[in-house]
Order: C-alpha cells, then structure tokens, then sequence
C-alpha cells in the first residue's frame, strides 16, 4: 500500500460529522474482556445506527503475547455476540492490511517521513537510564518526562552510540511550547499543554511500531471517523492528534467510555462473576441478553430501558449523546435478568437449537420441542435444562425440600392417588377433581405431594403439561415409587 493511499488527505483537523466508518481494534493478548466487548459493540451500534462501515483491525505488535489462538478466540466471540464487519483481517478491504504486523512498511515510510521533516529523531537512552532520569523528576516534585537527553545529538555522536551497539528508538519531536484543544465526544473539550506531553517513542528500539503511532495512523490511512475506546486511553489522544497533524492527516472524532468496573468498584475480575465474553459464553448466556446488558452499560435507551430489545431496535435507538462519564458497573444479577428475558423471548425452535448440546438423543423431535417449551418458564441456562431432562428421562432423586413432603405424606394418599389415576385413565383434569373428592386436599396439600413424586422438586414446570409428556405408564411408576417412599418412612 503506497502512502498517497490515504482515506482521506485534507489539512489536519478534529471533526465530528455523521459517522461514516468507526473500528475496533483490539490486541489478542488473551479472550476478549467484557470491557472491551461493550467497546467493540458500542463503535458497532454507532456505525451501523447511521448506516455506515464497521472495521475490525488486529494490532498485534506485541508477538510474544499474540498467539493466533488469541486472534481466532477474538473473531468467533465477536461474531457469537452478532456483531459483523465490513473490512477486516479475514475479509480484507480498499485500506489492508488490518493486521499491524502486516504494515511495517507502511510505517517505515511514515517514520521517514518524519524524520526527513524534523519531527522526529533517533533516542539511544538505556531503560536504565530512563527510569534514572524519571526518579530524579519525581524526587524533585516534577512530573515524568523525557528530558530531550538525544533531540539535538549530530551524525557523530549517533555513530559512536551505534558503535558501541545501541539500537536507537525514535522519538517524535514535541514542541516546547503551546497548548492542545481536544473535543471528546463524551468528555467535551480538554486542554493540554505541550511541555507536558514531552517527546515520546513512535517506535521502539527493536523496530516495531509504539501504540501511539500505528494507532493513530492506521485510523487515518483506513478513513474512519470514530474512535470509541476506554477512558484509560485520554492521555492518548493528545500524542495521536499531534502525529496525524505531523503528517497532514485528518484525526477522526474520539470518543472515551467510562470504565467498566465490577459491582464494588474494582476492576472487573472473574470474582465478578466474568471478566471475559467466553466465560459468559461457558456459563450459556445467550448473546441476546449479552448484547442488551452491554447496549446499556453506561448507555441509555430512554423509555425503551426496560424490555429487551431487538438488534435493529438497538441500533436504532443507540445515540453517542446517552453515553455517561460515571463508570459503569457490571451486575451478574441484572445480566440474569436480560437471560431471563432473552429466554421467554425465544421462540421453541431456538430453544430447541440453544439447549440441543444438552437434550437427550432419546427424545423424538416433536417430544424435543414438546420439553424444552414445558420447561421454558423454569430455566435461564442450559444447566438447568439439563437437570430437568434428568428429572424427566430418569426416576427422579428427590431434593431435600421434596423429600420432606414426600415423608409426611401418608401411604393412604398415594394409594388414593393411585387408585383415581386408573379410574381416570390418566387424564390430568379428571384425575386432579376426583383426587380432591377422595383425598380431601386443597391446594399445595394436594399439588406438593404430586409434585414431589413426578419431577422430585416443589417448584417446576406446568404438572399437567409434564404429565401428559411423561405418559402414563411412567406416571404410575413414580407415584408408586411413592407410595414405597411413604411404606419405608413409616
């Protein structure tokens, strides 16, 4: 890719127009951090709200800790939580490429160009010296920067630090005096003052490119015009806007989101309850409800809060201007919540298709379908549907709760209920009046008891519905088992 290949070569500026292209653009150092995600679904919603492109750009220019698992890892949770990309590392596009790796020498010519102008220059300080320099401005109440030690060594000097088998860094050249307006689209206008920024390292001693650089130019080079990324990330901007002025090209609009912490205010960490989008996909989330908990994680949907919505609800609604600047916190239990919604909002066949890895081979498509909408009030994760299976394909082991009932439960009423089951052929309706008339029960005295024999807990599905998938035959086996049960605790 030549370098007159840019999006987009006007002078230099900080706009904010209708977005036209925004990106995510993580580095796979491990799975994908729910922080993160919410960032990747955030520059999502905002590109396709107002119909435009969305990039997915890998920068990994740390290789020891890129393995490609960590890059295939990243694209598969990103597609499982719906989101898609129209430029990318696996579907290319007009601006690859979109790994950082693969544009060293995009960077190279950029590097020379800064250096051919001045605003930059080869840094040969030592990491020891470096931290040398920075206790010494902390010890004299000064914040940390760099000195300026190797901004005006001449050719001499740089080949005797060579000789002696320095490999040099390379600094961009900050003015010493001045100050910088940025706009953030969440955190309005901050000023920074240049003699502050110090002159800082594009790239490193061993050629590959620093954040600040590659970030910043692979935006312009690649046309987008939206930024999303973390707050932690403000101290950047400043850096990345001086480059692209540097080489004349347009910064897009930056916009900062609140960290994202855990419910007590620490980062967020698997003792959270997740920490990564995997974990949440371990645990059987179902990416609907992911995508609605994210969608409004330090985001607001007005009237519309309360329900789940849809992926074309959500993107029509997001509005960059919802965006708050308190940090938001991650809650399991308003993240089960969503799960619950996204559960009876599903209709049996995805169900069917969700729940499929934990559905016994036994059961017949129809009875498949029949089960997983009997149970559907009852579960919120495939765990849960896999006890119930248990519970229906097998005699169940009574819970603790269950059991109790089922030992105060005289032998006399389970030989009723026996006996009335026949009378009835099994039908649920008749069968439950005639056992109230004989028996003289009511309500739960009635139901626990039925309950407890046919799925071995108090609370569950619909009884009538699990009866006539359970059949007959089956019923009669549990509540003799019953009936045993009562015998032996007399």
């Amino acid at each position: 890719m030549a370098l007159e290949r840019v999006a987009e070569d006007p002078p230099a500026a900080y706009d904010t127009t209708m977005i036209q292209k925004s990106r995510f653009a993580p580095s796979p150092t491990g799975y994908l951090h729910l922080g993160n995600a919410r960032t990747a679904l955030f520059a999502w919603l905002a590109a396709r709200h107002d119909g435009g492109h969305f990039l997915l750009r890998i920068e990994d220019t740390d290789r020891e800790r890129s393995p490609q698992q960590y890059e295939d890892a990243l694209l598969e949770d990103l597609r499982w939580l719906g989101l898609d990309w129209d430029e990318g590392p696996d579907c290319g596009g007009d601006f690859g490429p979109y790994r950082q790796m693969e544009r060293l020498g995009i960077y190279g010519e950029l590097y020379q160009r800064l250096l051919d102008a001045h605003l930059a220059y080869p840094c040969y300080c030592t990491p020891e010296m470096l931290a040398a320099e920075r206790e010494a401005q902390r010890a004299a109440g000064r914040a940390p920067r760099y000195s300026g030690r190797c901004r005006e060594l001449d050719a001499a000097a740089r080949a005797e630090l060579e000789a002696l088998g320095r490999q040099p860094s390379l600094r961009f050249r900050v003015a010493s005096t001045g100050r910088l307006r940025v706009d953030d689209l969440i955190w309005g206008e901050r000023e920074y003052s240049l003699e502050d920024l110090g002159d800082f390292v594009i790239r490193r001693s061993d050629g590959s490119p620093a954040f600040f650089f590659a970030n910043a130019v692979d935006d312009a080079l690649m046309g987008v015009d939206l930024v999303l990324r973390g707050e932690d990330h403000l101290s950047n901007t400043p850096r990345q806007i001086l480059i692209l002025q540097a080489l004349g090209m347009k910064a897009p609009t930056y916009g900062h989101l609140p960290l994202l912490l855990g419910s007590d205010g620490q980062p967020l960490s698997k003792r959270h309850g997740a920490a990564s989008l995997r974990d949440l996909r371990a645990e059987g989330f179902l990416p609907e409800a992911v995508r609605n908990y994210l969608a409004r994680l330090g985001h607001h949907y007005g009237e519309a809060d309360g329900r789940l919505l849809t992926d074309e609800e959500l993107r029509r609604e997001f509005r960059l201007d919802a965006i708050g600047r308190a940090p938001a916190h991650f809650d399991l239990a308003q993240l089960e919540h969503w799960q619950a919604q996204a559960v009876q909002s599903s209709t049996t066949e995805q169900l069917a298709q969700w729940l499929a890895p934990v559905l016994d081979e036994s059961l017949s498509p129809a009875e498949r379908l029949a089960f997983v909408e009997l149970i559907r009030p009852n579960i919120r994760f495939p765990a849960q549907a896999r006890d119930w299976l248990q519970r229906f394909v097998r005699d169940p082991e009574p819970d603790e709760e269950a059991l109790d009932v089922l030992r105060e439960t005289p032998e006399a009423f389970w030989m009723v209920a026996a006996a009335t089951f026949e009378a009835e052929n099994g039908d649920w309706k008749d069968w439950v009046t005639a056992l109230q008339e004989a028996s003289g029960r009511r309500g739960r005295a009635l139901f626990q008891p039925l309950r407890a024999a046919l799925t071995g807990r108090l609370h569950g599905p619909e009884l009538a519905g699990w009866c006539r998938l359970l059949g007959a035959e089956r019923c009669r086996q549990r509540l003799s088992q019953a009936g045993r049960r009562a015998r032996v605790a007399v």
